[in-house]
């Protein structure tokens, strides 16, 4: 059985409803820990980055990006006990690292029911040590294998990689010319951790870029820029990360 509390943070963008979740987990303070609350995506997604959450009471409906969307943004997977009052989004919400579904109201027995979902599973062992693997250099060579296929492939042809819920999608291109693209189950902040600094930058929470293939630059509504691919694919680099890419790629 568990032993140690649940970090939790409760994203719901109604007042009323965000503080009644609050104080019914009040009820379950030897199982989970609130770490705090968020009214919408953009809050929500700086306080998991902050706090790095082992569980979220997520609402889908949000002001800006929903539910799924800040999942899909963020680059590991916390479980997820969804709160909504829409029943129809019940059978997408388990492509993530579902617990529960409650639908709103949230009655308290429904509640403890997802508290007992989360407490009944036994702890996990403990992984063993690994090694580190050595960090990638611009002549390595990276063998993928996504369902029946199979790639080995030059770091210098990997034009971008995007995170994509619990995987990477790496876009590559073929010695024929064509751009194909394979997933991974890892997250985009282990494969930086692997890569070239001198030729992948990490353009925003969402994508590495390999400099080499960045075709167009041009300054971006959002005060960032936008890269053109070589493959013609637009990518925004964030404001953060705009300043880094501008000194890389200047004498």
């Amino acid at each position: 059985m568990r032993t140690s509390k649940l970090r939790a943070l409760v994203i719901e963008d109604s007042r009323l409803a965000r503080e009644g979740l609050v104080r019914m987990l009040g009820a379950f303070t030897d199982q989970i820990e609130v770490l705090g609350q968020a009214d919408n995506a953009d809050n929500a997604r700086i306080l998991i980055e902050q706090l790095r959450p082992d569980l979220l009471f997520l609402d889908i409906h949000m002001p800006g990006d929903s539910g799924f969307e800040l999942l899909e943004k963020l680059d590991y997977t916390p479980r997820i006990v969804f709160t909504t009052a829409f029943s129809e989004h019940a059978i997408r919400s388990f492509d993530f690292n579902t617990v529960d579904y409650l639908l709103k109201p949230i009655s308290p027995l429904r509640l403890a029911q997802a508290v007992a979902k989360l407490s009944s599973e036994p702890d996990a062992e403990p992984a063993p040590a690994l090694e580190a693997k050595p960090a990638l250099d611009l002549n390595s060579k990276i063998f993928i294998k996504d369902g029946d296929h199979c790639h080995l492939l030059a770091l210098p042809s990997i034009l971008y990689i995007e995170s994509c819920k619990n995987y990477v999608r790496v876009f590559f291109t073929q010695p024929a010319g064509d751009t194909k693209n394979a997933y991974v189950k890892k997250s985009l902040n282990q494969i930086e951790d692997r890569l070239p600094a001198q030729l992948f930058f990490r353009a925003s929470r969402q994508h590495l870029v390999n400099l080499q293939a960045i075709k167009a630059i041009a300054e971006s509504i959002r005060e960032g820029f936008e890269i053109t691919m070589i493959d013609g694919k637009r990518l925004e680099v964030s404001r953060r990360n705009a300043a880094e890419l501008k000194e890389l790629l200047s004498f």
